[in-house]
């Protein structure tokens, strides 16, 4: 059963088919997870607690989106997930457990993220003399994707770590399919012309 599908049983009352639908999407949610988490949280907060709780709730507000499918699925589950590491990231801060607020952005990639992001990047496609030169080239890579402005350096992250589609990612960012494809060829531009100047 596609998902689709399985949407259509939940709303039938098969209680089989909402474990089925959250379990088919419970990887592509903990590597969202994973990403996101900032590292100085993450000593503290265990990405898979935040899995867990995703999906609790996900199983709660599921027969209501079910019903009413205003997004994709999988958009749909991360942005609670999202919801999650924010409301976590805060109470942490608000906590004062340890100061956080002089530190990075806490939803931004981990420098550790960056890196995974630039070898798939450099990966992807990669002929054996492109793959001999990657480890010239990923500190280019890395400078230039943190040149990228935010909304640049998000669809990149997007489509290549979280690996969502084009709709995934209209639904994600709250754009139209057409915006996210030309976001996106921009932000390659742009990282192009970036590692074009060293």
């Amino acid at each position: 059963m596609d998902t689709d599908q399985l949407l259509d049983s939940v709303c039938q009352g098969h209680s089989s088919a909402v474990a089925t639908l959250l379990t088919r999407h419970e990887q592509r949610l903990r590597r969202m997870v994973n990403l996101r988490i900032d590292p100085r949280l993450a000593a503290r907060l265990d990405p898979s607690d935040v899995v867990q709780d995703t999906l609790a709730e996900a199983h709660r507000r599921l027969p209501g989106y079910a019903s009413d499918r205003q997004i994709p699925f999988y958009p749909w589950l991360r942005g609670i997930a999202w919801d999650k590491l924010i409301a976590m990231t805060r109470r942490h801060i608000d906590a004062e457990c340890r100061s956080v607020r002089r530190e990075a952005s806490p939803l931004e990639l981990s420098g550790d993220s960056r890196m995974v992001l630039v070898d798939h990047m450099l990966a992807t496609g990669a002929t054996a003399s492109e793959q001999a030169l990657r480890q010239e080239v990923r500190d280019r890579v890395q400078q230039a994707l943190s040149a990228l402005p935010p909304a640049a350096h998000e669809v990149i992250v997007l489509k290549h770590l979280e690996e969502l589609s084009v709709p995934e990612i209209a639904a994600v960012l709250g754009i139209d399919q057409q915006a996210v494809y030309s976001r996106y060829r921009r932000a390659v531009q742009r990282l192009h012309q970036l590692l074009s100047h060293d």
